[in-house]
């Protein structure tokens, strides 16, 4: 039905990076022995007294105003209610009337189009723990490290209006958390997790439809999929004027369908109360401004400069303002050497290519900046060629090395003296007459073999322009 339009919103969670617990002291390592990492507040024992983690209010202070929201100045805790096994509790803390922040937006950009994204709250709640089933023993485990983690719970205004929109919100979210250093955004770790609601409704009409909820989406490919899948569905119901179900779903990879899990909760299905243990949250106004002054220049901020200071085109400035560390690691290279174009060419393909297959960090690669950028000058003074410099960059990263020193090394230094070249590209005639006669019959394309014949002769040492002028001097 080509008159239907969809509205998404998404709720997501993301792990803030703390060293402990969002009530206790427990450690929030990922990855440890199972239920190593708890104590009697997070598990809930009875008597025992939570208090809240100042630095998971700060992480959180931080992103609510980098999406641009008011922080308001008292929020408090309630205890939604329900019961699970991984739940030691059996509430999990949550703010629930009065968040930390609300009224907030964030902007995104989709083919080339942006458009802004309502944020209705920002709140801190708590983790749950983590059951894990094994069919083939018939019994389920229960690890509770997770328990009393420190989560950030972003819920955006239902303003989006394609599985691609959704996408580009969750991909700006997680780089502004990153931005931060408030949280590491792993979506396979589940630190960063998202559920979708979506409907479908008559185009220009304000009521919203009949909603479900796809619940723990994993990774930016699985929201648009399922997504995708749950407009072909909604479409298809109300094609056949069925009614649609207000339900929870979970998203099936391998099918690429969603399946039906249970019927979506209301907030009195939870019995919310304000949490006796905890006191009201107060955020006072200079601690608020002294926060927004550690803010560091913003994925969007530093997006809109690469393309003004530096002159690159959109799509370059969008790779490397997409992770903080990427970004710094562009500007360090183009301060050493000032033809950002160039450096950005080499950050996105060569430098990039090698960062994925080692599978490490900016942080803990081996080449630094000065690195890349003596490699560039290198190439554009005409002391190795390009195809020199991209044979050796895979050492240079792995190892660290100074280009120069390693050029020096391996007797790599670009071959420019005429009278050399000019031996090579002789012989060259020399080898194929055939060649050299169709290209003074105007057979022109052949040059580039011509040209490939010394390079190969040099061992890629020759200086290429050079070559080709001398090719073009003998064959006329």
């Amino acid at each position: 039905m080509s008159d239907l339009e969809t509205v998404i919103g998404l709720e997501v969670h993301a792990q803030l990076k703390t060293e402990s617990k969002i009530f206790c002291a427990c450690s929030t390592r990922f990855g440890d022995e199972p239920n190593t990492n708890t104590c009697p507040i997070c598990t809930g024992m009875p008597g025992v007294l939570p208090v809240l983690n100042k630095r998971a209010l700060e992480f959180a202070v931080k992103m609510a105003l980098a999406l641009d929201c008011r922080v308001n100045s008292r929020s408090i805790f309630a205890r939604k209610n329900y019961f699970y096994p991984d739940l030691p509790k059996g509430y999990q803390m949550s703010q629930y009337e009065s968040p930390l922040a609300e009224h907030g937006h964030i902007t995104v950009m989709v083919r080339d189009v942006s458009r802004d994204i309502g944020i209705t709250r920002i709140h801190m709640e708590e983790d749950a723990g983590k059951s894990i089933h094994s069919p083939s023993e018939g019994v389920s485990y229960v690890d509770l490290n997770r328990t009393g983690v420190p989560l950030l719970e972003i819920v955006s205004e239902p303003d989006m209006r394609s599985p691609q929109e959704a996408s580009a919100y969750l991909k700006a979210l997680r780089g502004i958390l990153r931005y931060l250093e408030i949280s590491d955004g792993n979506m396979e770790e589940g630190s960063f997790r998202c559920d979708a609601n979506i409907s479908l409704r008559r185009a220009g009409q304000s009521q919203l439809g009949t909603r479900t909820e796809i619940k723990n989406l994993n990774s930016f490919r699985h929201v648009e999929k399922a997504l995708e899948y749950e407009i072909f569905r909604h479409s298809g119901l109300l094609q056949d004027k069925e009614a649609v179900i207000q339900e929870t779903r979970l998203y099936d990879p391998d099918r690429a369908i969603t399946v039906s899990m249970r019927g979506k909760e209301e907030a009195h299905d939870y019995r919310y109360f304000p949490d006796p243990d905890l006191v009201p949250v107060l955020v006072e106004e200079d601690w608020i401004l002294r926060l927004k002054q550690e803010l560091p220049e913003l994925p969007t901020a530093r997006f809109n400069r690469f393309i003004r200071e530096y002159g690159l085109p959109a799509e370059d400035a969008q790779v490397l303002t997409s992770e903080r560390e990427l970004a710094d690691f562009f500007e360090q290279c183009a301060g050493q050497y000032a033809h950002p174009k160039k450096i950005s060419n080499w950050v996105m393909t060569e430098f990039l290519r090698e960062l994925h297959q080692a599978g490490c960090s900016i942080r803990d690669a081996a080449i630094r900046p000065e690195h890349l950028s003596a490699l560039v000058r290198m190439v554009d003074e005409q002391v190795i060629s390009s195809r020199i410099a991209k044979n050796i960059f895979p050492e240079i990263f792995a190892r660290g090395v100074d280009p120069a020193k390693l050029v020096r090394e391996k007797e790599l230094v670009q071959i420019s003296d005429s009278g050399a070249l000019e031996e090579m590209v002789d012989e060259v005639i020399r080898a194929y007459p055939e060649e050299a006669q169709k290209y003074r019959q105007g057979r022109k394309k052949l040059m580039s073999f011509f040209v490939g014949q010394v390079m190969k002769m040099s061992r890629g040492q020759a200086n290429p322009g050079l070559v080709n002028q001398i090719f073009k001097d003998r064959l006329g």
